[in-house]
């Protein structure tokens, strides 16, 4: 199957396409113009999701059999400061994406954030309210709004993932896994004091390796009802502190824990963690665990 994969050149669209290739798909990597002041992407075709001709021209030259939408804005910390950009990548970037893609199946990728918190003990369905608290979830949500819209109106195929917490090499070093390994390599290292600056340890997440995520998105291309949703997610919830124990053991070395008061999230959910089970009634099972991905991340960090 030909895939076109927006965002191609980020964290996840790396370990999808990669996981394409191996299935025999031809991944067709769509790349985005940077918007941190770095080059782009030396390979991949180049379309900016905000620019409609440009995702129009993209999509017609791959001529794909499908579409997995990851292109966007990720950070729910600088989300508070650039709500503007966020929603412009984010929803206009989708609905430009849909406009592109008519008689396409569209995979939308979303995000448990959509949610808000939820209740500690319990986990977040399909059906659960939505309830965003930063302007990334509710940004997302618009975008899956409109997706459903299209499905609604104009008969689009169109599948929504909501993805929670995913781990695995080569996500952002401000992401909270990363920031945690390269502090830890450079204790192992002896190239810093034993001192691992945080932000908040105390909310619930739910974690899952990256590459069942993307195994979860090559499904939903081929089993996923068309205007559905579907949570991506592990079931089980676990603490930030509990991640950065897991890693300084893993590591095996010893460290003070500071707070950074530079690294706590404006605002920040206690709570979340889904409930897979509509994405396991399709045949999905995650084969790999949060501390496979840790250990990758920390030998990749030395």
């Amino acid at each position: 199957m030909r895939i076109a994969v927006t965002g191609a050149d980020g964290f996840v669209g790396r370990h999808l396409c990669a996981l394409l290739r191996e299935r025999g798909d031809q991944a067709v990597e769509l790349v985005g113009p940077r918007r941190d002041g770095f080059p782009a992407a030396a390979s991949g075709v180049l379309v900016d999701v905000t620019d409609a001709a440009s995702v129009s021209a993209a999509l017609a030259d791959a001529a794909p059999d499908a579409v997995i939408h990851l292109a966007g804005f990720s950070s729910v910390g600088k989300s508070h400061e650039l709500p503007g950009m966020v929603f412009e990548v984010n929803a206009v970037g989708t609905v430009n994406v849909l406009r592109a893609a008519r008689g396409k199946r569209v995979v939308v990728i979303g995000s448990g954030e959509m949610y808000g918190a939820v209740a500690p003990g319990t986990r977040a369905g399909e059906d659960h309210p939505m309830r965003p608290l930063s302007p990334y979830a509710a940004s997302k949500v618009a975008a899956e709004v409109a997706a459903l819209q299209f499905h609604r109106s104009y008969g689009a195929d169109v599948v929504c993932a909501r993805p929670f917490n995913h781990l695995g090499v080569g996500q952002d070093p401000a992401f909270v896994v990363p920031a945690f390994a390269a502090q830890i390599a450079a204790i192992r290292r002896a190239a810093a004091e034993p001192l691992v600056r945080v932000g908040n340890l105390e909310p619930v997440r739910d974690f899952s390796h990256v590459r069942d995520v993307v195994e979860a998105y090559r499904m939903l291309v081929e089993r996923g009802r068309a205007g559905e949703a579907y949570n991506v997610c592990s079931g089980e919830g676990r603490s930030i502190r509990a991640l950065l124990d897991e890693m300084i053991a893993i590591a095996g070395v010893k460290a003070r824990v500071e707070v950074d008061p530079a690294r706590v999230r404006p605002v920040d959910l206690p709570s979340l963690v889904g409930d897979p089970g509509k994405l396991r009634a399709l045949g999905w099972t995650p084969r790999l665990t949060w501390k496979d991905a840790l250990a990758e991340v920390l030998q990749a960090a030395n």
